[in-house]
């Protein structure tokens, strides 16, 4: 049986999350530049996409590029951000051919305005549609997500529009860049890599997590097939024991 027959529907994520990594040793093992692991990348994104909005995932969160990224050789950073705005360009009519809505978390005043112009325009192009929702998260730091919530917390508490006592993980969650969204249920990570790596920190507090060797260039639509399938067979539990989850199942 393939295993995309073995996937319950009914017991589907909302929220995928994913970490896309891998791209330059790929480049690296066909003795090109990390560049061109990137570029290759793009492939995996749009069959990512593609086959969550099939199967009916709700959101489909990408980490694109991270604050800490900023640091790498000014070459590959132009280089992504150049990408960046051809795929933006180049994918907009799948989005709208899939129903597929755009959104953007991060530090995204760090982006060239080319870029943000880019993000701008499909955002408001896709805004409509209803399948599912796509979040790019681009110069995106979780610590400074969480930083940013607080602050704002913190003055609007100084302004007398909150009292401290009432504050709870709610009212630091409708703060957060992903206000509105379901919390991914399962985490993604490609190239063998098991760590978070200062990605939706708060939000990935009960999701499952999915580590494949699998290079981000190399990722085809039967390794997301293999992950769901995989969180489906896991007891989810939240701090209960299993015989309460199998009660309130009955």
């Amino acid at each position: 049986m393939e295993i995309k027959n073995q996937i319950d529907r009914e017991k589907l994520p909302r929220h995928i999350a994913v970490i896309m990594d891998g791209n330059g040793r790929w480049a690296k093992s066909q003795g090109h530049s990390r560049i061109f692991g990137h570029r290759h990348g793009v492939t995996a994104v749009r069959e990512t996409v593609e086959t969550c909005a099939e199967l009916g995932i709700q959101y489909l969160t990408l980490y694109a590029f991270s604050t800490e990224n900023w640091a790498r050789p000014k070459m590959e950073v132009d280089a992504l951000m150049e990408l960046l705005v051809r795929t933006i360009k180049s994918e907009v009519k799948t989005l709208m051919k899939n129903d597929i809505r755009l959104q953007v978390i991060g530090k995204t005043d760090m982006l060239p305005e080319r870029s943000r112009n880019k993000l701008a325009e499909a955002i408001l192009q896709t805004q409509d549609n209803k399948r599912m929702t796509l979040v790019l998260a681009l110069s995106y730091s979780s610590k400074w997500e969480i930083t940013e919530a607080i602050r704002q917390i913190a003055d609007e508490a100084k302004a007398g529009k909150i009292n401290t006592e009432s504050i709870t993980e709610e009212t630091l969650s409708g703060y957060l860049s992903t206000k509105g969204m379901p919390d991914p249920e399962l985490m993604i990570r490609t190239s063998g890599e098991q760590r978070i790596s200062n990605f939706l920190l708060w939000q990935l507090a009960y999701a499952e997590l999915y580590f494949t060797e699998t290079l981000w260039p190399d990722f085809r639509k039967e390794h997301l097939y293999a992950a769901i399938e995989d969180y489906q067979q896991r007891e989810r539990r939240f701090g209960k024991i299993s015989e309460q989850i199998k009660n309130k199942a009955s």
